[in-house]
């Protein structure tokens, strides 16, 4: 038995997952202390529910799921749109030397997906999938190459690995970062505990991330004429990413569209900053670009059938076990010391294991947990953020281009 809804009841069961995960993450502490998002929740026990009337009674339900490319592009746009240059020059060369280290690190963490899967007699695709593409690069950048990898390179079922890795990346870098930083800061006498009365230190006196990074705590007073020329921005961003896939299909500079969006979003917001004295509305661009994700994530987790994946859940799993002790290596051998072996790198190695696995939100909430205990860290606070919010989308989409041309 087949059943096929079309995009208004698409996107009607979109927002019913949304609401379903807002609910879980409310009552289920688990959830919120690993910033697993609300979609991913929501849509994952939806889909669990869809597999079990599949094996149970044979029911497949096909969703509309047009809508899904658009989602994705706004929320890569926004994150262009956010990059103010005057931003990221704060970061002076500690921002460059960690970027240099996370580059390193993506090329690692590749080649060991890569390595394991061809091992285990996979699809070396599928060690991108559990590589920078889901753990590094988070829900949505998954999202994004599994479209990619389903359609240019017919891997089958590319964005539910992806959803699967990335939830479990949330997790395991959530669990590791913490931890990890508190026994180096301890083995090499760094710091002094203070106790746990200052937890909001490290927020106060280093960077918060971007503003699409925490989208329940900054006020959001859009108006009408705020949301016009947002929509306007959006728009030119998307058009400019239809434009540049067009002109360089078949060529060397081929890219994927949603980077083609992201960067659109930075040549438009830096313009209209230094060109014309424009100044964008963060928080519209925020809200809009949160919303795209949540809708786009519902959208692709109400899609998954799991009853597809059941043979890859063995290796999967061994690939991501080792690709946590490949990170947690990473960050003391390599993060901690090139950054300096001091107080400062140990709580970038927590960040790095945040988004090494995770998200930027996790590896903020791994360098708190550590800076509430041990004191501030500004540097830290004012570095991870940037490359986690930025930096980290654009570079590993030309290192997955690469490795992606080299496997093929």
């Amino acid at each position: 038995m087949h059943l096929s809804f079309s995009a208004y009841y698409t996107l009607i069961f979109a927002v019913l997952v949304l609401l379903l995960g807002k609910l879980l993450t409310r009552h289920i502490r688990f959830l919120r202390d690993f910033n697993i998002p609300e979609p991913v929740s929501g849509g994952l026990v939806v889909a669990a529910i869809i597999f079990a009337l599949h094996q149970a009674t044979g029911l497949t339900l096909a969703f509309a799921t047009g809508m899904q490319t658009t989602f994705m592009l706004v929320f890569f746009s926004s994150i262009g749109l956010s990059a103010n240059f005057a931003k990221l020059r704060e970061g002076g060369m500690g921002l460059v030397v960690f970027l240099g280290v996370i580059v390193a690190f993506i090329f690692v963490q590749n080649g060991v997906g890569v390595g394991l899967a061809t091992l285990l007699g996979l699809d070396p695709l599928i060690g991108l999938v559990a590589g920078s593409i889901t753990l590094l690069g988070g829900h949505g950048t998954a999202g994004a190459w599994g479209s990619v990898l389903e359609n240019q390179y017919g891997l089958s079922g590319a964005t539910a690995l992806g959803i699967a890795c990335a939830t479990f990346g949330l997790v395991i870098g959530g669990l590791l970062g913490g931890p990890l930083a508190k026994r180096l800061i301890t083995r090499h006498q760094l710091a002094q505990p203070r106790g746990l009365a200052h937890p909001a230190a490290s927020a106060s006196e280093g960077q918060e991330p971007a503003n699409f990074e925490t989208p329940n705590t900054a006020p959001r007073l859009i108006t009408a004429e705020a949301a016009i020329e947002t929509l306007a921005l959006f728009a030119g961003c998307l058009a400019f990413a239809e434009f540049m896939t067009s002109a360089t299909q078949g060529t060397k500079l081929q890219l994927p569209t949603f980077v083609w969006a992201l960067g659109g979003g930075v040549v438009i917001r830096n313009v209209l900053d230094y060109g014309f004295g424009f100044k964008v509305f963060d928080r519209a661009i925020d809200v809009f670009g949160n919303a795209g994700l949540s809708i786009y994530l519902a959208i692709a987790l109400l899609s998954l059938k799991l009853w597809e994946l059941a043979d890859l859940a063995g290796p999967l799993m061994f690939i991501l076990a080792v690709q946590t002790v490949a990170l947690a290596l990473f960050a003391v051998f390599v993060t901690f010391r090139t950054m300096g072996r001091n107080y400062d790198a140990a709580v970038l190695a927590a960040g790095h294991c945040g988004f090494g696995m995770g998200a930027t939100p996790t590896a903020v909430a791994n360098m708190q947990a550590i800076t509430s205990q041990y004191g501030p860290s500004h540097k830290a606070f004012l570095i991870v953020p940037l490359v986690g919010a930025f930096f980290i989308d654009i570079i590993n989409a030309f290192v997955l281009q690469l490795m992606i041309a080299w496997i093929r």
